[in-house]
This record gives structure tokens, sequence and C-alpha cells, in this order.
């Protein structure tokens, strides 16, 4: 997961954009058929749901992430990467602006 960048890969142009702008991204299509979202999350709380499953990838910044079934924050301060089931929402509570990468899993 912790590439620092990635090679041959095709970039959606138009931005996903999520609670007037507070939460961007853009969608990276590798050539398996992968896909992963690079974006920005400005402070505040959110709450997304997934189709599939997803790993998050935080690159900088800090937050904090309420898992689906759980009523236990977990704190990422700096970097840090947790997975949600597909079918599934998660919370959370950005501080700072946070860098991120979303993988998603197929299957």
């Amino acid at each position: 997961m912790s590439q620092s960048q990635f090679e041959q890969v095709t970039v959606v142009k138009q931005a996903n954009i999520y609670y007037d702008g507070k939460v961007t991204s853009r969608t990276v299509l590798f050539a398996d058929g992968s896909k992963k979202t690079l974006g920005i999350m400005l402070p505040g709380e959110y709450e997304f749901g997934t189709d599939a499953r997803e790993i998050m990838e935080i690159l900088a910044g800090e937050l904090k992430v309420q898992l689906p079934g759980s009523s236990e924050w977990i704190d990422i301060n700096g970097t840090g990467e947790f997975t949600v089931a597909a079918n599934s929402k998660f919370k959370l509570v950005v501080k700072t602006a946070t860098d991120y990468c979303c993988s998603y899993i197929a299957g």
C-alpha cells in the first residue's frame, strides 16, 4: 500500500466531490482493472457508504474513524490505514486537512 507513485495508469479527469467540496478525490484506474482514489478531506464530520471493500491509507492528517459495528473511535495522527467492509458505512471526524488513498477491493 505504501507506494509513493503509480506507474502506467489512467486518471479520470472529473473530480469526485462530496460535502460541498470539503472532500474531493480523483479516480486512478490500473491495467489489471483495479481502482483507487486519491483525495483530500478538509476538517469536518463525514459519513460514507461502501459498495466494495475499501482500504483507506492516510498519507497525512489528523482524524478519527468509527468503523461499522463499533462504538469506538480510532485516532490517526500523521499516517495510518484502516479497512471498511463492503456494503457498510463508516464515520470520520477530520481535524486537519487529510491526504488519502482509497483502494477498492473487488469480490
